[in-house]
């Protein structure tokens, strides 16, 4: 009997072949008992203390979760799912753009500092929140994403979440990093942007801004003609603002409570996992 967010068949098929194998020496805790208490906690947002004993102890919980989010095994097991939907010819290549904050509770502040961390959090006036990047697919299933602290410019991070894609291939080639096309709003219409992607052949629909108008129309001719946009193709948009609405389902995503932001990064690669399944 399946327990209320638990993993589904379908789902558990999915992921079973993309678990590392366990090392040599003392057989571990069953994957899909483990798995489904992970998933259990972000879903619901509870503290790992508080998660049901039915899926064995807590802190046997929270050192997998650690350890595989350290070691990078969601973010694999998020390459891989999506490596199958291409090479099926499942991913449909117009990509959405956009970010959406989250709000920081106060067990997710106090982290070590120093060394190289980065806890991609930041202060605004709301307080702590934390920012996620995010492009996904023309049906709304996440290709990448990127955090940072809230306080941080959509544009400035538009780069880094196109060269995070990286859809890998079953056979030889190297991965898919090229979308056809890229819709985005407001907030990513600059002219570093549009020269980045006019670069690398990546046509866009990108709205511009009103000053942007008002600077082009001030200067004439000399200000060029407005770049081309689809009003058509822009209302594909709305797929983004949809994945965004399904990975803030899981209470722990919505509102970050880890102090990490290697833990935010593995909740939000788990959720995304499971929007491929």
């Amino acid at each position: 009997m399946i327990c209320r967010h638990e993993l589904s068949d379908a789902e558990w098929e999915l992921i079973r072949p993309l678990l590392p194998r366990p090392a040599l020496g003392r057989p571990r805790q069953d994957d899909r008992m483990v798995l489904n208490g992970i998933v259990w906690k972000f879903r619901t947002g509870v503290p790992w203390r508080d998660v049901p004993e039915r899926y064995g102890p807590w802190a046997s919980l929270h050192t997998r979760f650690r350890r595989w989010a350290a070691d990078g095994t969601f973010d694999r097991m998020l390459r891989a799912a999506q490596a199958n939907a291409d090479a099926a010819g499942d991913i449909d290549w117009l990509v959405s753009v956009d970010s959406t904050i989250v709000r920081a509770h106060q067990h997710a502040a106090g982290a070590r500092k120093g060394g190289h961390q980065n806890p991609a959090l930041g202060r605004s006036r709301g307080g702590l929140t934390s920012k996620v990047h995010l492009a996904c697919d023309a049906t709304g299933r996440p290709l990448a994403f990127v955090l940072t602290g809230g306080n941080t410019n959509d544009c400035t991070r538009f780069t880094a979440v196109m060269d995070a894609i990286q859809v890998p291939r079953l056979g030889p080639g190297r991965p898919r990093s090229r979308p056809d096309r890229v819709i985005g709003d407001r907030g990513y219409s600059s002219k570093a942007i549009r020269t980045w992607l006019r670069r690398r052949g990546i046509r866009h629909t990108i709205p511009e801004r009103a000053d942007q108008v008002r600077n082009r129309a001030r200067k004439g001719s000399l200000g060029g003609p407005p770049p081309a946009f689809d009003k058509e193709v822009y209302k594909h948009r709305k797929v983004v603002e949809r994945c965004f609405n399904r990975l803030k389902q899981w209470r722990g995503i919505a509102t970050r409570y880890d102090k990490t932001a290697e833990s935010h990064q593995a909740a939000v690669s788990l959720a995304s996992l499971l929007m491929w399944a």
